[in-house]
């Protein structure tokens, strides 16, 4: 009887469990059997999806290694005993959406039934083609991109702030740091390159600035417009809102042609493989970078963490960094889930997601960040950081602005997107 008792105790304890042995969570992609090479081997698993760039799309640079820091975060949390009777998979199902959004909607069917959430959503344009998707499947999901439509998504766990908030901190300080009168945003259409020039054309109008907004598309061939724009225009301040391999050709190639203005990219613009291209010199005199949190080298608990999970790495990237940052709320909503009195099902989990009032990213973010509690005016993160070059930095930029909401996004009202296409 004693034997009985104890494993009737046993199975009750994985997810709130029912006496019977039989698991209380009825949610895909959530399973009693242990992970397939499981840290935890009396775990059971819960699966989580990732889609991601990881070929031949403008993104895959960043892609990649964000995949790999998710894929060592979720390890740390299996080392340190899993959640709630589980460990949590990464691996299993992962897609590559090619930065298409007819392919992500299809690869987002192909694993949808087999798991309970999504670890990785890459792309703007491409997560909002399953956007209505995830709202009928109650999917709760990660976003490796940062378009402040995502604070209107019940489903979509964002981290740090919004393109259109960097692109309003971007130019709020370069007010503060020269003399500007005319602001250029060049970017790709749609909700990555578009939100960025919402919030810059929202501060350059706050600030008495001229605006001119310029799209891009991707592609190192496709930059003559742009080029052209910039060198003819010679705009004090250039948001650059594209890929990294788009970055260094209209930074080289507007600097070749004369062009001395500054340009602020926003976070995904930065690869530090372009300190190894012909650009690399205009880009150390005349870019900066804008980001969500502090570089690769970043002294908090949390970028330690990342720093020791990951090892040794052939080229310190920031997508590491995010990939790593991105998945903190996932983390603490599937914890406050598990353990809380919600439905063991996708709706509870999307129930438990919308409880969390803060997230301890171990100092990657303040805890306030994470804030899903009230209206999106009051709980959009307004801060940002500034990074200039240095090739001496582990992924190639140093911070020179620490956390700062500008005037502009201080005081900004988020009744909606600021982009929308």
């Amino acid at each position: 009887m004693l034997l009985v008792a104890l494993a009737l105790l046993a199975t009750g304890c994985r997810g709130g469990g029912e006496a019977d042995g039989e698991s209380a969570v009825s949610a895909p992609g959530v399973s009693d059997e242990a992970c397939p090479d499981a840290v935890n081997a009396d775990n059971g698993c819960i699966y989580l999806g990732t889609i991601s760039d990881l070929t031949q799309g403008p993104f895959a640079p960043l892609g990649v290694p964000i995949t790999e820091a998710q894929a060592a975060f979720w390890n740390r949390v299996n080392e340190d005993g899993g959640i709630g009777g589980y460990d949590i998979d990464v691996t299993t199902y992962v897609k590559d959406n090619l930065y298409n959004p007819q392919t992500h909607q299809q690869v987002y069917g192909e694993i949808e039934g087999d798991v309970l959430a999504l670890a990785q959503t890459l792309g703007s344009p491409t997560t909002l083609a399953i956007i209505p998707d995830m709202d009928r499947d109650e999917m709760v999901g990660a976003p490796a991109s940062w378009t402040s439509l995502w604070a209107f998504e019940d489903a979509i766990l964002e981290s740090g702030a919004n393109y259109c908030v960097e692109g309003m901190n971007a130019v709020d300080y370069m007010v503060g740091e020269k003399d500007i009168s005319s602001v250029m945003a060049v970017g790709f259409p749609g909700d990555y390159g578009g939100d960025g020039a919402a919030g810059a054309e929202i501060a350059a109008e706050a600030n008495g600035l001229e605006f001119t907004g310029v799209e891009t598309a991707p592609g190192q061939e496709a930059q003559a417009g742009a080029i052209s724009a910039i060198v003819k225009q010679k705009p004090d301040l250039v948001l650059l809102g594209t890929g990294p391999t788009e970055t260094a050709v209209i930074v080289g190639q507007a600097a070749a042609q004369g062009f001395q203005g500054q340009f602020i990219g926003l976070g995904p613009t930065w690869n530090p493989a372009l300190l190894e291209t012909p650009a690399a010199p205009a880009l150390e005199a005349l870019y900066m970078q804008s980001g969500y949190w502090g570089p690769f080298g970043t002294e908090t608990p949390g970028h330690q963490a990342m720093r020791d999970a990951l090892g040794e790495v052939a080229q310190p990237n920031d997508g590491y960094t995010a990939g790593w940052a991105w998945s903190y709320p996932l983390k603490a909503a599937l914890e406050e889930w598990l353990e809380g009195d919600y439905d063991k099902d996708r709706a509870g989990l999307l129930e438990a997601v919308q409880s969390l009032e803060t997230i301890d990213y171990e100092g990657m973010l303040p805890e306030e960040a994470g804030n899903r509690t009230g209206d999106p005016d009051e709980t959009i993160f307004r801060e940002s950081v500034l990074s200039k070059v240095d090739p001496e930095a582990p992924s190639g930029v140093t911070i020179v602005s620490d956390f700062t909401a500008g005037p502009t996004a201080s005081e900004h009202t988020f009744d909606g997107a600021c982009f929308e296409g």
